[in-house]
């Protein structure tokens, strides 16, 4: 019994060593998130299932109040990765910050409206009093006014009356009724959904609209592209614990239930609002072609928005999506 229990405790020992041994194989990598951002979802999900150490890494997640703070992070070293969008990537390769970026959500934003509203359609905006969250220069919003433009000649800057806010500010006053639309991020449009709210347009209509396909991803996985160059291995490993954890979130109810106390859904009606939008983000592919359709995207932000909005360079700059991952 002795000999059978020893060699017990010692195969229990090696397996044990064994994981913490590939765990160590490619170090640690640090990824700034926002307190409660829809990302700390996905990395739930990594450290849960212990994707990281079968990947043969391990992921630290580092939380932050702001994302002016989780850039200041990741430019100072704090941090190795924080999520952003290639915009923010391609304007500071064109200042001379080499940052890198591989896709983690194509998710954007949508319109909203009441349920009952009479508003049917962007050109019923005219005359309304429109919330935008991220200011006058938000991607989402400038990509509204190009299809109001193509597609209705509208002017809407000018025609509708614009409210900037903080995203929870603006939910609360289109449901108190001072606002007659909101143009929010992705997570917010999906709880007043819950609540009955309508869903006018979706940002991801509005690009298709402009010619660029819906599935492109904006938000990515942001990285200084000399550490990204320096653990090649790690990035990709990391890459692949994303995309596993999104297979689980994509396929599996039951891991939205475990998740629901992360995600912060009052309900279960808000749950599900939360579980079908994601979904719909979930980048399937990612290579030349849709790098291609992404620089598309960039000449019509760079035509609405101009050097205020993409800065100084003209297209995207060589180097913005890190070249050593692709599916």
């Amino acid at each position: 019994m002795w000999r059978v229990t020893r060699r017990t405790v010692l195969a229990l020992t090696l397996a044990l060593a064994s994981t913490g041994a590939q765990a160590e194989a490619l170090g640690t990598i640090r990824v700034g998130t926002l307190k409660f951002g829809t990302v700390n979802w996905e990395l739930d999900v990594i450290k849960t299932h212990g994707l990281d150490a079968k990947e043969g890494f391990t992921l630290e997640v580092v939380p932050f109040g702001a994302n002016d703070a989780a850039d200041v992070a990741l430019m100072g070293g704090a941090v190795d990765a924080i999520v952003e969008d290639w915009l923010f990537v391609t304007r500071q390769r064109s200042d001379g910050a080499a940052l890198t970026f591989i896709p983690y959500s194509s998710n954007v934003g949508a319109v909203m409206v009441a349920g009952d509203s009479p508003i049917a359609g962007v050109a019923d905006l005219s005359g309304k009093r429109i919330g935008v969250a991220g200011g006058p220069l938000d991607k989402s919003w400038l990509l509204l006014q190009a299809y109001a433009k193509r597609e209705h000649g509208l002017d809407l800057a000018g025609a509708a009356e614009p409210v900037y806010g903080a995203p929870p500010l603006l939910t609360e006053k289109l449901k108190s009724g001072e606002l007659d639309a909101v143009l929010n991020y992705w997570h917010f449009g999906a709880r007043l959904e819950a609540a009955g709210y309508r869903r006018l347009i979706g940002i991801g209509e509005v690009q298709e609209a402009l010619g660029v396909p819906a599935s492109v991803p904006q938000l990515g996985y942001v990285f200084q592209e000399a550490w990204a160059d320096r653990h090649a291995p790690l990035v990709e490993a990391f890459a692949r614990a994303s995309r596993a954890a999104k297979s689980i979130m994509r396929n599996s109810d039951a891991e939205w239930q475990r998740l629901m106390p992360v995600t912060r859904a009052e309900s279960e009606a808000e749950l599900a609002a939360f579980m079908r939008r994601y979904r719909e983000g979930i980048v399937e592919h990612w290579g030349a072609e849709q790098q291609a359709d992404a620089a598309r995207l960039f000449a019509v932000l760079a035509e609405v928005g101009g050097e205020k909005l993409v800065g100084p360079g003209q297209e995207l700059a060589p180097g913005t999506f890190w070249p050593g991952v692709s599916f």
